[in-house]
């Protein structure tokens, strides 16, 4: 594998008095942050939080300038970890990159080899930013739901968020191991999407009344929810016996108005997901099942869109707008997945 070149093109984020301004630079590794792996870069892909960065409409990064792009998959370049020799086949996803690393919107990117995942059996470069962080997202919630006793016998899971990326996955990944799953949208025009993916009912949260009692009428063996606010109180509320809650988001919002009973009346257990700080063996088992039990059957129709690296500033503003419909993988270096 060669060395990298002098210079290389990157999509960089920077603030200068507190306005956020993006786009391509030549840069060099030594612009980079400091890192034990430089990685040839092949695919990224755009996600919400991507969105937020490169347009300033969110504070995601903790410091400028960065290189933007929570996820990449490409080829090891050099590495002083033994753990990754040159031309080895790598991903990388979350990890704190564009956030206080610099990510992956780089034909280059050199980062911590503990946040590097070997690129599992049977799956393409392409592939794994095609799942992406959402992917592996939805793996991490079903395996703590699994670890935690969660089995579809206990009744359907409600993923709310539904046709988010988080959601479309969870819904598929669920559907494909056996479990009943009901879609918690306020997006109804995208049922026949959701009922292609798996789910088997849709449920308009427009009109839904949540209560306001300590308990309601238990409905749900167990919940993926990517909203937060009133959404994920009323799913404590209403989830069974032993029944268990997947907390990954908070675009409803981040307060949580609950009492203690739906925990020791009924069992019911809330588990925090966090993609992106953990062990790197429980990322590396996450992505292992995402190439076994977990892989989607649907990957191409939850993310059917590939753009151009010189594409990528265009697309941020569809993802802030929320008119976007499945992930978009961009391309840096297709050769490279050969």
């Amino acid at each position: 594998m060669s060395t990298s070149p002098e210079t290389f093109t990157a999509f960089r984020i920077h603030r200068n008095d507190k306005m956020i301004t993006s786009g391509f630079e030549s840069i060099s590794l030594g612009d980079l942050t400091p890192g034990e792996v430089v990685i040839k870069v092949a695919y990224s892909d755009i996600n919400y939080k991507d969105a937020l960065a490169a347009t300033g409409k969110g504070r995601i990064l903790r410091t400028y300038p960065l290189v933007g792009g929570i996820d990449l998959s490409g080829v090891v370049v050099s590495s002083e970890d033994a753990r990754f020799q040159a031309g080895a086949k790598v991903l990388v996803c979350g990890a704190q990159l564009s956030e206080i690393y610099d990510g992956g919107y780089s034909e280059y990117a050199r980062v911590k080899a503990d946040s590097i995942v070997n690129l599992p059996e049977g799956m393409s470069l392409r592939d794994v930013m095609a799942l992406g962080t959402a992917g592996y997202t939805a793996a991490l919630a079903i395996q703590r739901m699994e670890d935690n006793g969660q089995i579809p016998e206990r009744g359907a899971i409600i993923v709310t968020g539904a046709t988010g990326g988080v959601g479309s996955f969870a819904i598929n990944m669920l559907s494909n191991i056996g479990y009943e799953v009901v879609a918690f949208t306020g997006k109804t025009e995208q049922e026949p999407y959701l009922k292609a993916l798996g789910a088997s009912r849709l449920i308009n949260r427009h009109d839904i009344d949540m209560g306001l009692k300590p308990l309601e009428t238990a409905q749900w063996g167990g919940a993926i929810d990517n909203v937060g606010g009133d959404t994920l109180a009323w799913l404590t509320r209403t989830t069974n016996v032993w029944g268990n809650i997947a907390s990954i988001g908070l675009a409803g919002g981040f307060k949580l108005e609950s009492t203690v009973m739906p925990f020791i009346l009924r069992g019911v257990s809330l588990l925090g997901i966090n993609s992106v700080e953990m062990p790197l063996s429980v990322r590396a088992q996450g992505w292992k099942r995402l190439a076994s039990d977990l892989k989607p059957s649907k990957l191409d129709l939850i993310s059917p869109t590939t753009i151009k690296f010189a594409d990528l500033p265009n697309a941020f503003d569809a993802y802030v707008d929320g008119t976007v419909t499945g992930r978009t993988v961009v391309e840096i270096d297709a050769s490279l997945d050969g």
